[in-house]
């Protein structure tokens, strides 16, 4: 029965905490995306595009990114020639939110999992970050592989990268490490 029990706080845990993170991020988005009047992606959306940008400078690349005239997204340019774009779902706030769903429910001590939830927030922003950049490189060489790329390659980055996190909080630091 305690086997049980333990599923149990496991799926209460984790749900309360994704209910919660998700209302608060969907109340957030209400309040900065705007469709009326013209099209404005929201400010973290943004962000990670303009970041993307400077990654792709820093690399060389003479890249842009702007807000599309015709939809929530920003757009990401490369020589001027529009390559990908950054909708809401390629800001990696819905995936950093599953992130500490899951290091909260298999939570070890409150230092340890606070710690642990910013860092690996931080670490899958900053991936994020990179696989944008390297899409849209990848893309803008190669234009017929974009579906391979998209629903492929990357999101076994970003997946990968969170289910490696997952690992070692299991193992190293929540209460539940074997």
């Amino acid at each position: 029965m305690n086997k049980h029990k333990n599923i149990v706080i496991f799926l209460l845990k984790f749900f309360v905490t994704y209910f919660i993170l998700f209302a608060v991020y969907s109340i957030y988005l209400k309040k900065s995306q705007q469709k009326e009047g013209g099209f404005v992606t929201s400010s973290i959306t943004t962000k990670v595009a303009k970041q993307t940008v400077s990654v792709l400078e820093f690399f060389g690349y003479y890249a842009d990114a702007k807000q599309h005239e015709e939809e929530l997204s920003v757009k990401l340019l490369i020589e001027n020639q529009y390559t990908a774009r950054v909708i809401e779902g390629c800001n990696s706030i819905s995936l950093i939110i599953l992130f500490i769903s899951f290091i909260i429910a298999f939570a070890g001590s409150i230092k340890a999992t606070l710690i642990f939830a910013f860092l690996g927030s931080i670490f899958i922003y900053i991936i994020n970050i990179f696989r944008i950049a390297f899409l849209t490189v990848m893309i803008y060489k190669y234009p017929d592989y974009q579906g391979f790329l998209h629903n492929l390659v990357f999101p076994s980055i970003i997946y990968g990268t969170i289910f490696l996190l997952w690992v070692v909080w299991v193992n190293k630091f929540s209460k539940y490490k074997t």
